[in-house]
């Protein structure tokens, strides 16, 4: 990849183009699932982590492992299980024989997280000890040993799954830690036509080989872009008011809000409202961001964030619904058209 053209519109037309070669290389490992890669690829080009909930057998791990090779980043599968410890996932201390001195001294072996890329295979299947170990290091960046610090290789984006049917036995992540993650995205079912199109390909002999498209000095060069990308006033006055219109105790709370949700989302919200805002913008070859980037990014960012009450469930209104109508009420408040 050449350098970044410093003209705002072709970084924007670079950066959009590289995010369509990158596409058509995951394309053709991983059959349909649009959105979600598009969602992963904001996420990623915005320095955000994402909870993926999908049935078993959806690709996960294919998908996540095909945008490391395509990316040139270094991937790592962590399967979180009850007996999962946290130095099983950050690293551990063990007694080596020095061949200089003879002595025997500790030296750390670093854990399956110092990897660019992290699958968090049900991550609610661990308890919190361990979960907390993982969600230190991604919000740090680092993870300490001994009292000694590591740091991690960056890029670092960690993509942590969970399984919607099975929850015996399960330790559901809690809101706070819930919050660290920039988007909550579900994997739906194939429809019927890509369905045929992933038996043919995956019970045929032949499989394309995928390229590397950047490296990780050159994401990180496209993810310092990102915060470059301007967002106008009115455009930041629509993702925090969307945020606010969230929290039942708020004034600008439609009457709805008190009635059906119990708690609202936090500043952190509007901040990957933004900086989604951003990325999606650039993907698209715009080097400016609108309402429409704000609207399209409201789901996967507050629907973990935002808590439904009983009142809600009985009336069968979902937060994906109630997310819906918030955004309904604020164009019609602000008078945006969707």
């Amino acid at each position: 990849m050449s350098a970044i053209p410093e003209n705002p519109e072709e970084a924007a037309d670079f950066f959009s183009e590289s995010i369509q070669s990158i596409k058509n290389e995951i394309g053709k490992a991983v059959i349909g699932q649009h959105e979600i890669i598009d969602q992963l690829l904001i996420s990623l080009f915005s320095r955000g982590h994402c909870v993926l909930i999908g049935v078993p057998g959806l690709a996960k791990t294919l998908l996540v492992r095909t945008v490391a090779q395509t990316l040139n980043l270094s991937f790592s599968r962590i399967q979180f299980t009850p007996d999962l410890m946290p130095a099983d996932i950050t690293g551990t201390e063990v007694i080596e024989d020095n061949q200089q001195t003879g002595r025997k001294a500790f030296e750390f072996k670093k854990g399956p997280i110092f990897a660019n890329i992290i699958l968090a295979d049900e991550i609610n299947r661990t308890p919190p000890k361990t979960q907390a170990a993982l969600l230190e290091a991604m919000q740090e960046y680092h993870v300490t040993a001994a009292g000694d610090t590591y740091d991690l290789s960056l890029p670092f984006f960690v993509l942590a799954t969970q399984n919607p049917i099975e929850q015996e036995g399960t330790y559901p992540l809690p809101e706070a830690q819930l919050d660290r993650f920039m988007f909550n995205l579900w994997l739906d079912y194939p429809s019927h036509g890509e369905e045929m199109n992933i038996v043919s390909q995956t019970t045929s002999a032949g499989q394309d080989e995928i390229n590397s498209m950047l490296d990780a000095e050159q994401i990180i060069a496209l993810q310092d872009l990102v915060r470059e990308v301007p967002v106008p006033e009115n455009v930041l006055n629509y993702a925090v008011t969307l945020v606010g219109m969230t929290r039942p105790q708020n004034d600008i709370a439609p009457d709805f809000v008190e009635k059906y949700l119990s708690w609202g989302a936090g500043p952190r919200a509007s901040q990957y409202l933004i900086l989604g805002g951003k990325t999606r913008a650039l993907m698209q070859g715009r080097f400016n961001v609108n309402e429409e980037d704000i609207q399209a990014l409201a789901t996967p960012v507050l629907r973990h964030r935002i808590i439904n009450n009983y009142a809600a469930e009985a009336d069968g209104l979902t937060t994906v619904k109630l997310i819906d109508m918030l955004i309904e009420a604020l164009n019609k408040r602000e008078g945006v058209t969707n």
